[in-house]
């Protein structure tokens, strides 16, 4: 999946198919619930806020979230962009809530 919009455009010169293709390909896993790897974003209550790891998905979404390896300047980094993307979804919350 990571190189397919690149991959499509040398072989027909455009890259409109490929969200179609991933979404095809999306579909396919979830109906024959496959168990298949793919980056996924969904809710990591260690973080509390949505990030995108790979994860295994299958006919109820999400089943299991894979945190590859990393080293420590990694793992912080990942933390601080959790913190971050929780911090920006409660200032958005609360602009909502005051408007």
């Amino acid at each position: 999946m990571r190189f397919a919009n690149i991959t499509i455009i040398e072989g027909i010169g455009v890259s409109q198919y490929g969200i179609g293709m991933v979404s095809a390909r999306v579909a396919e896993v979830i109906l024959r619930d496959e168990r298949a790897v793919f980056p996924a974003g969904s809710y990591n209550p260690r973080f509390g806020t949505t990030v995108s790891l790979p994860s295994v998905v299958g006919r109820h979404g999400v089943i299991e979230v894979l945190e590859p390896a990393m080293s420590d300047e990694e793992k912080q980094g990942l933390e601080r962009s959790a913190a971050r993307l929780k911090e920006t979804v409660h200032q958005s919350v609360s602009a909502r809530e005051r408007s």
